[in-house]
């Protein structure tokens, strides 16, 4: 049981942004220079207020912006200079709904950055399958920033890519009609020098797929994982160089309780990755057991050269006080990873990011609180937790 890990008491949790009143519904954190000034910032999505806000790192401390407002239920924000002018724009996975919904309630978002601080927000498309990521890349190398869309829809979803005809113009290209996808990610993750797609789509499926491009906007699908368990609750996927041998690995969290009458943890809820021995193939690791698992980073949190994992629990046993809200997987160098209590409190994490300070010091993690359901008695909205101490 994961509360029974030894305590690593050397994080010191501060509010940041603004306060607030009911339940928070953070859903997304990301970094971002966006005003391009040498420091980090973050970005969010907050599906209660159907807004997207940014933190700017100032001298004075993290300082908080709306962005964009009337977003209905944004999820997933990403920056990329989709047209080219030199400043960051912002992709919005907007789902229309964040609970199980079978309308064609999503879309595609684009806040248009003007390099002054000021941006036009730009439907790419509308009135589809309930979306939550959009990423960018050029797949089809016509030197043009397409997007890769995921869909988890309800009992329909999709995968797509959207070719970028110029002036804001998108094409739809379908790679897959299936519900449940959560996370698309883009690199190149073959070793082709092609930008490939990995999907992770949960519900009954619960699959890693990977389509293959071939740099001219034709991909290859495969499965590079696949559990039997139709309740193992995917919740989260990125890609870090995890054991730093030059080939992004897939890291994994499976955590959710969304799909419960009682919505909390299973037993074999957790974090894994999957390392990548080249030319499309991969290796299923466990990194370790944890109730709720959601959002799994890899950052050297301990500062000893090596990629330890993080992750947030949005659905623990929180009438329990040893339920765990956040958890380290430290590595030993040899990626073998030893559990460590973080934090107990606040409850309800859905979402973390690491957040280099340039100040010398062991990176701070921001999470976001997602309170849809009780206890509501240790809520948060942003936390920033940083070194306060060594360990």
């Amino acid at each position: 049981m994961t509360e029974q890990v030894d305590l690593v008491d050397y994080l010191k949790a501060t509010p940041v942004g603004q306060t607030f009143e009911g339940q928070p519904w953070i859903t997304h954190t990301n970094t971002s220079d966006l005003d391009q000034d040498g420091k980090i910032d973050v970005l969010f999505c907050d599906a209660k207020e159907n807004s997207v806000g940014w933190l700017q790192q100032t001298e004075q401390g993290w300082i908080e912006s709306a962005l964009a407002t009337e977003i209905a239920a944004p999820v997933h924000v990403e920056p990329s200079d989709i047209d080219q002018d030199g400043d960051l724009d912002l992709l919005i996975a907007s789902m229309g709904l964040v609970f199980p919904n079978n309308d064609k309630i999503g879309s595609v978002v684009i806040l248009e950055n003007d390099g002054t601080g000021q941006f036009t927000k730009r439907v790419i498309i509308d009135q589809i399958a309930r979306v939550t990521d959009v990423r960018a890349g050029d797949f089809d190398g016509d030197g043009r920033i397409d997007l890769a869309v995921g869909q988890f829809g309800y009992d329909q979803g999709e995968i797509r890519w959207m070719r970028n005809m110029g002036g804001w113009r998108f094409e739809s290209h379908m790679l897959l009609h299936l519900s449940g996808t959560i996370n698309v990610c883009v690199a190149d993750l073959n070793g082709d020098s092609h930008l490939d797609i990995a999907a992770l789509v949960s519900q009954q499926w619960e699959e890693i797929y990977l389509f293959e491009g071939d740099g001219a906007g034709n991909f290859e699908k495969k499965v590079i994982f696949g559990s039997t368990n139709e309740d193992f609750g995917s919740s989260g996927m990125a890609l870090y160089d995890l054991n730093r041998d030059g080939r992004l690995d897939i890291l994994y969290s499976n955590g959710d309780g969304f799909d419960y009458a009682r919505p909390g943890p299973r037993p074999w809820h957790g974090v894994q990755w999957l390392e990548n021995r080249g030319n499309g193939f991969f290796a299923y690791q466990r990194v370790g057991d944890f109730a709720g698992a959601h959002c799994p980073v890899g950052v050297d949190l301990d500062q000893d050269g090596d990629m330890d994992v993080v992750a947030v629990s949005a659905f623990n046993e929180w009438d329990r006080p040893q339920a765990a809200s956040m958890m380290l997987f430290e590595n030993d160098g040899r990626m073998n990873f030893t559990p460590r209590l973080l934090a107990r409190t606040p409850t309800h994490l859905l979402t973390c990011v690491a957040v280099n300070l340039d100040d010398g010091e062991a990176p701070t993690l921001l999470t976001g609180g997602f309170h849809a359901y009780p206890p509501w008695d240790r809520m948060s909205r942003l936390m920033d937790w940083r070194r306060g101490q060594t360990p």
